[in-house]
């Protein structure tokens, strides 16, 4: 789903740019603060479970900080594999997605 401009205003069913970067500040705090307790809890658990854990939320991180380029560019909210809007309780759940539920099916087919 495209970002309103600062022109044209918000449009219901629409994300502002200021609304995307609210949702992707809160993931990534939450995914920060699952690294730190991982940290905290690296001597008493499995290091292999501990550091594929890590690694799952450094993926994130990264798609997190892909998805303020897309903001930047105006591109947050189109899906990178039909150019369709992402359905806004999409963008509720993962903030960072890239595609719609279609092309995410595809992509990880």
């Amino acid at each position: 789903m495209p970002l309103d401009t600062a022109q044209t205003g918000p449009r219901p069913g629409r994300l502002t740019s200021h609304e995307a970067r609210q949702r992707l500040e809160h993931a990534r705090n939450s995914r920060l603060a699952q690294l730190r307790a991982l940290d905290e809890s690296v001597h008493s658990t499995d290091a292999h479970l501990v550091s594929a854990q890590t690694e799952a939320i450094q993926r994130v991180l990264t798609e997190i900080d892909e998805a303020f380029v897309r903001v930047d560019d105006g591109t947050y909210g189109s899906c990178q594999g039909c150019a369709k809007p992402v359905p806004a309780e999409r963008l509720e759940i993962l903030p960072y997605t890239r595609h719609c539920v279609a092309c995410q099916g595809r992509a990880t087919a």
